[in-house]
């Protein structure tokens, strides 16, 4: 939407609220030069009710007129025609409240904030000039009205940027841009122009989130707006959960706008909480500030310290459960370990097993068809393995083979693949080697285990092998792990007819083998 299309939708609205006859007669009358202090007496006296309001806030602490004033005709007279305008208007625009049952805007919260605002803009200017406290108040509790108005105009639009905004206002105006092109502060100046306030009221609603967009005009009007900014960093902190940085930006942009002391600051502050409840009461708001600024101030502390140690501790806990995910994990690892040996480690032996041996040689035949790349495979057998059991005993045999296992696995490559095949055979695949070089591997297995004394206490062992050594370099779709298993076993075969002790190459018959020997 356009800005003027916002305007046009606001006005034209039933919702935008209405002043009451003797406040629009008054805005009406009040610029006419021929107006007169009686005529402004004589409206005014038309409504009886809002006769005895302004009576009461005239004679107030709000004035502090030393001569109690008995009549509107002498207010009016006292005050003057801008200040008995202001308070019309004031006691008209408190009268606001929802239109219907599903206007779901907070207007007592609203409110409350606003009369808040305004005696804010009063202390701060109270510092800087001696008149017009009702001028002042008026413009400090009309700078959001805009709010009310866009909420009332566009109602489930805007619920939804209060609720995403939070009680961030920079990001409130943000989201006000995004939606509608204008902001709360740019609508409620238009509209309070259409009511024909005056631009002592219109320009501080309209620059009071940027005082600094009003540089060039009036220099009343400059320090109005900037009267009107710093009162709504003050009253804020009445109603935000970090009052603490509101008060620092409040203190920085008061030394910074209107060269204010530390000394000033100190004064408004401590005021600022009776007299907002005093001025609540004049104009019949149900609204008390519980604490002072200093209270508000400790009392975020206090949440801050507290945060602070809910912080360490939740930093202390999630340590410990971090320790303990690490604890476990490393446990899990570990039990992971255990479980893949009992899986695929060879109790006896310690090394891999048949069924890890399978799975290895399956994927080594793939790697090996799709790289183009030998694989070989030696079967090695424990020569007169039985006699070892039978002459010295099952747990002899036991340590023959485990030993066996030792060497050999000191022997092999980090790449080569040792397992027992079952019983007091062994396997090792070894993954791109050709029959030269696995006929070399096997004969320095061989070898290792031949010159190698078996001592277990004063008893020494002599234990040779017998190997079968099977190369496989050009493969076909039907290769598989039996067939290479099968070729290494006829070789083995072979070495045991021939002597034992000793390797022997399988020497290939099927055409799709090519072997050397």
């Amino acid at each position: 939407m356009t800005p003027d299309q916002v305007l046009s939708e606001v006005l034209k609205s039933d919702s935008l609220p209405t002043l009451p006859a003797v406040a629009a007669r008054l805005l009406a009358i009040a610029s006419q030069e021929e107006t007169t202090m009686a005529d402004i007496a004589d409206l005014v006296a038309m409504d009886v009710a809002l006769s005895s309001k302004v009576l009461r806030v005239v004679n107030s602490a709000f004035y502090s007129f030393p001569q109690p004033i008995g009549s509107i005709q002498k207010a009016v007279s006292v005050l003057g025609t801008n200040a008995v305008r202001s308070l019309v208007l004031s006691f008209s625009l408190l009268n606001i409240r929802a239109q219907c049952k599903d206007d779901r805007f907070d207007y007592q919260q609203f409110w409350n904030r606003s009369v808040t605002a305004g005696v804010a803009a009063k202390l701060i200017m109270a510092q800087i000039r001696k008149t017009d406290p009702e001028e002042i108040f008026i413009a400090g509790m009309l700078q959001n009205i805009g709010e009310m108005i866009l909420a009332r105009t566009f109602a489930e639009d805007y619920r939804l940027i209060c609720q995403q905004s939070g009680d961030d206002d920079d990001r409130l105006l943000a989201l006000e841009q995004e939606r509608f092109g204008v902001d709360h502060a740019w609508v409620g100046a238009r509209v309070l122009e259409h009511w024909g306030l005056p631009p002592t009221l219109v320009s501080p609603v309209s620059c009071h989130h940027d005082p600094v967009g009003c540089a060039g005009a009036d220099r009343n009007l400059v320090v109005t707006s900037q009267v009107v900014y710093l009162s709504a960093l003050l009253s804020r902190m009445f109603y935000s959960e970090r009052p603490d940085l509101l008060r620092k930006t409040f203190r920085s942009q008061a030394l910074r706008l209107l060269r204010l002391s530390d000394r000033t600051l100190d004064l408004i502050e401590a005021q600022i909480q009776s007299e907002v409840n005093e001025t609540a009461k004049f104009f019949d708001i149900n609204l008390v500030l519980s604490q002072t600024v200093e209270e508000l101030l400790q009392e975020a502390n206090q949440k801050l310290a507290q945060l602070n140690m809910s912080y360490e501790q939740m930093n202390r806990e999630l340590l410990q459960t971090k320790m303990e995910l690490f604890r476990l994990n490393k446990e899990l690892q570990e039990k992971n370990a255990k479980l893949e040996n009992l899986v695929n480690i060879d109790p006896l032996t310690e090394v891999y097993n048949h069924r890890y041996f399978q799975s290895f040689l399956q994927q080594e035949l793939r790697r090996a068809q799709r790289n183009e790349r030998p694989l070989s495979l030696i079967l090695i057998d424990v020569d007169n393995f039985k006699k070892f059991n039978d002459q010295h005993g099952h747990l002899v045999g036991d340590f023959i083979l485990k030993e066996a296992c030792r060497i050999a696995t000191a022997t092999l490559r980090k790449d080569d693949l040792f397992a027992r095949y079952g019983g007091e055979e062994f396997i090792c695949v070894l993954p791109e080697t050709g029959a030269e070089e696995a006929a070399a591997t096997a004969e320095m297995l061989r070898a290792a285990i031949a010159d190698c004394a078996f001592e277990q206490g004063p008893e020494r062992y002599g234990v040779t092998v017998s190997l079968g050594v099977a190369t496989l370099t050009e493969f076909e779709n039907d290769s598989d792990n039996d067939s290479l298993i099968g070729m290494a076993d006829q070789a083995l075969l072979i070495a045991k007819k021939n002597g034992k002790n000793r390797a022997e190459i399988y020497s290939p018959k099927a055409k799709w083998f090519t072997f050397k020997s």
